[in-house]
C-alpha cells in the first residue's frame, strides 16, 4: 500500500510516499527556518507564505520518484495508478500552515477520488521508529539499522518530545496507544530555545546548547546548579517552565559571562533538561512494564539524551524483564526524522489511520494529543 503523505504543521513543507508503512520511496522536505532567525522564534504569516510557494515544487518533487520520466500532465494518472491514500496532518500546529497542507490535500483526494486519512504530527511523530531506526540494546549496546523496525517489542513507552509537546505514551501494539502524562505548562524543546536565545545563540536552540556544553566536559564541576522540576512527583508529567526561570535567574547572577561559563550553563541545561526526561520515561516503563522505550520529535535528536536513556536501562531493567533475562530495549529515529516530516506522517496512517471523507477534513491548531 503506498501512501503520498503531507505535512505543513510549522515551518517544513513536506511530502513524502510511503509503502506499507515502513518503506520511504520518496521523503521531500522545504524548510523556511533561516528565514525566522533575525526575529528569533518561527513568524507564521511568513512561514505560511513560503508553504504556499514550496508545497507544488515539493509535491511534485516527492512523486517523481513514482515515474523514470514524469511529465506535469502525469502526475495525476502517477497519483491514480500508484497511490492507494493520501495522509494529511491537520494539527496541532499553526493555522495558516496547517490550511496550505489541507488544502492542497482535499484537491488531489476530489480530482483522483483517493481516500484521504487525517492526522495528528504529535501521535505520528513515535512512527518515526518505524522506518528506518536505530535499536540501541541495553545488552549489548550496539546500534543496528532495521528497516521498518518490526523488531520493537510491546507494551512500549513512546517520549515525544519537541519544542511545543513533551508527551508520554503506553503502545500495547502499533495501533492502541494511550497517553500517559505530559508537560503542565513549557516543553522541553521551549526550555531548550528560550535558554539558548538567553545564551547568545540566537535561533540555534537545543543544537547550539549541545554543541556548547561539550566544551564543558572533562573540566572542574560547575558550581552552577539547576532545578529539575517535578521528576520526583508520583505523576508522569513533566514541568520546565522553572527551569527557564532558573537559567534567567542564575544568568543575570553571574557577572562572567565568557565562553566558559556559557559552556558551563549549557551543559547544565542540557543535564536538568535529559535527566528529567530520563527519569519519568523510566517511571512509566516500571509502572507498565513495559519492554521497550522509543523516542521521537526534535529534542529526540539530542544525543546526550539518547546516551544517558541507553546508559539508564543498561542499569536499571524492571523486575519482569530481570527475571526474564530480556533487556528494556531503545530506539531513536536517525536525526533526520526526528524534526517535521511527512514520512512519519504516511506510517501513522498505514497503521492507525483512518479514511474520512475530504469534506470533513478541517485545520485544528490545539488538536489533543490525549488518546
Amino acid at each position: 500500500m503506498n501512501i503520498l503523505a503531507i505535512e505543513s504543521s510549522c515551518d517544513e513543507t513536506s511530502v513524502a510516499v510511503i509503502r506499507n508503512g515502513t518503506e520511504i520511496l520518496s521523503n521531500v522536505v522545504a524548510s523556511s527556518t533561516l528565514m525566522h532567525e533575525k526575529w528569533g522564534g518561527i513568524v507564521p504569516e511568513v512561514a505560511a507564505r513560503e508553504q504556499l510557494e514550496s508545497i507544488i515544487p515539493v509535491l511534485t518533487e516527492a512523486l517523481s520518484s513514482l515515474s523514470h520520466q514524469p511529465s506535469a500532465s502525469s502526475y495525476q494518472t502517477i497519483i491514480k495508478n500508484s497511490i492507494d491514500a493520501i495522509a494529511i496532518t491537520v494539527g496541532p500546529g499553526l493555522i495558516g500552515s496547517l490550511l496550505i497542507g489541507i488544502e492542497t490535500a482535499k484537491a488531489i483526494a476530489f480530482v483522483t477520488e483517493k481516500p484521504i486519512i487525517p492526522v495528528n504530527h504529535v501521535l505520528a511523530h513515535m512512527y518515526a521508529n518505524f522506518l528506518n531506526s536505530r535499536q540501541l540494546s541495553a545488552v549489548s549496546s550496539q546500534t543496528e539499522n532495521s528497516l521498518g523496525n518490526n523488531k520493537i517489542v510491546f507494551p512500549a513507552i513512546s517520549l515525544v518530545v519537541s519544542g511545543g509537546h513533551t508527551e508520554l505514551f503506553l503502545m500495547k501494539n502499533k495501533k492502541d496507544i494511550s497517553w500517559l502524562g505530559g508537560t503542565i505548562d513549557d516543553a522541553a524543546g521551549e526550555a531548550f530555545d528560550k535558554s539558548a536565545r538567553l545564551l547568545g545563540f540566537g535561533h540555534g536552540g537545543g543544537l547550539a546548547i549541545q554543541k556548547a556544553a561539550k566544551e564543558a566536559i572533562g573540566r572542574q564541576s560547575s558550581a552552577i546548579r539547576l532545578p529539575r522540576p517535578i521528576i520526583h512527583d508520583d505523576t508522569l508529567n513533566f514541568s520546565f517552565s522553572g527551569l527557564k526561570t532558573a537559567v534567567m535567574r542564575e544568568w543575570k547572577n553571574s557577572t562572567n559571562h565568557n565562553e566558559q561559563m556559557i559552556s558551563a550553563f549549557s551543559y547544565e541545561i542540557q543535564e536538568a533538561i535529559t535527566d528529567v526526561l530520563v527519569k519519568k520515561t523510566l517511571k512509566a516503563v516500571q509502572v507498565h512494564n513495559a519492554q521497550s522505550i522509543l523516542i521521537s520529535g526534535g529534542v529526540a535528536s539530542n544525543l546526550r539524551l539518547r546516551e544517558k536513556m541507553n546508559e539508564a536501562i543498561s542499569h536499571q531493567p524492571s523486575a519482569r524483564l530481570a527475571e526474564s533475562k530480556r533487556a528494556i530495549s531503545f530506539y531513536s529515529p536517525p536525526i533526520e526524522f526526528c524534526t517535521d516530516n511527512a514520512a512519519y506522517i504516511g506510517s501513522y496512517a498505514y497503521f492507525r489511520g483512518t479514511p474520512v471523507d475530504w469534506h470533513e477534513i478541517n485545520a485544528i491548531p490545539d488538536l489533543s494529543v490525549e488518546v
